[in-house]
């Protein structure tokens, strides 16, 4: 594969994760929502934002 391919691989999978991490973050916050014993919505929503942004940034630092 040529390095261009690998670069359009590699935006494809981050749109894909970015994808994912938006369906998990909300429902995580419908979840919540059904459920308000849990937490509140936002912060719970909040939380799971952070840790995917910290596994993308160890990601994209071990390049």
């Amino acid at each position: 594969m040529s390095v261009s391919n690998l670069r359009a691989l590699v935006l494809l999978l981050l749109l894909l994760l970015v994808l994912v991490a938006g369906l998990v973050l909300g429902a995580l916050a419908y979840l919540s929502h059904e459920h308000p014993a849990l937490t509140d919505p936002l912060t719970l929503a909040m939380a799971g934002a952070a840790v995917l942004v910290a596994c993308v940034a160890v990601i994209v630092t071990r390049r």
